[in-house]
């Protein structure tokens, strides 16, 4: 399956997303991502993720776009600043941190992934992962840019900076440096990857720039 023709513009710090949609062809694309789109793309609302992304507030409806007598451009944006990746899906398996997802091909189907207690609640991170699988393109983002890495054998990442990785990779979450480290180094928990896969990281944490702009944030003054 050919991709569909798409740009992406002002990467890696403010990424949009242009994608070309043949006549009678659909996009998915995560709510309140569209910036503008040409007058025949017909637009249709329906309702993805479940109770995973209910639980983690994010977005429950997928809007689906549709080229309608003739080709036509949608603008896509997605929420947070940061960079766009593509990858087709060929029957492969992708897993999207849960916020990560912005547009797919129809035919490319997504699914709440529960990660387990341990790995989702301790890592820090969102208990839910979104699933990716199928045949079709896919877009996803990040908060900063994204680095693609080929992992062969093990690798191992902070919780907060990863993106998405392939289905072929396991991993799991403990502390970089015991206890101590944990609470007193400013490092947290790591995920250790193993096997060969391809995993996208992004080059800033969500959670270290709320800490950094924490003494910065407006106070009341007591009379």
């Amino acid at each position: 399956m050919s991709s569909m023709k798409h740009t992406i513009t002002c990467s890696p710090d403010y990424s949009l997303l242009t994608v070309n949609i043949p006549a009678g062809n659909t996009v998915k694309v995560e709510a309140s991502a569209m910036a503008a789109m040409d007058t025949n793309i017909k637009m249709k609302t329906r309702m993805k993720g479940g109770l995973g992304r209910l639980l983690t507030r994010e977005s429950l409806f997928i809007n689906e776009f549709t080229a309608e007598g003739g080709d036509g451009d949608i603008m896509i944006a997605p929420g947070s600043p940061g960079d766009l990746k593509h990858i087709s899906l060929d029957g492969n398996v992708v897993y999207l941190q849960n916020s990560g997802y912005v547009a797919s091909g129809l035919d490319v189907t997504l699914e709440t992934k529960w990660q387990g207690m341990m790995k989702g609640f301790f890592s820090g991170e969102s208990l839910f992962l979104i699933k990716c699988s199928g045949k079709g393109d896919l877009w996803f983002n990040s908060y900063g840019g994204i680095i693609e890495i080929d992992v062969k054998g093990e690798y191992i990442v902070d919780t907060g900076y990863i993106v998405a990785f392939e289905e072929t990779l396991d991993y799991n979450v403990q502390s970089v440096g015991g206890l101590k480290s944990l609470f007193f180094s400013g490092e947290g928990l790591v995920c250790r990857f193993s096997g060969s896969g391809k995993l996208w990281i992004q080059t800033r944490n969500v959670m270290a720039f709320a800490n950094w702009t924490f003494p910065y944030r407006p106070v009341k003054k007591s009379n």
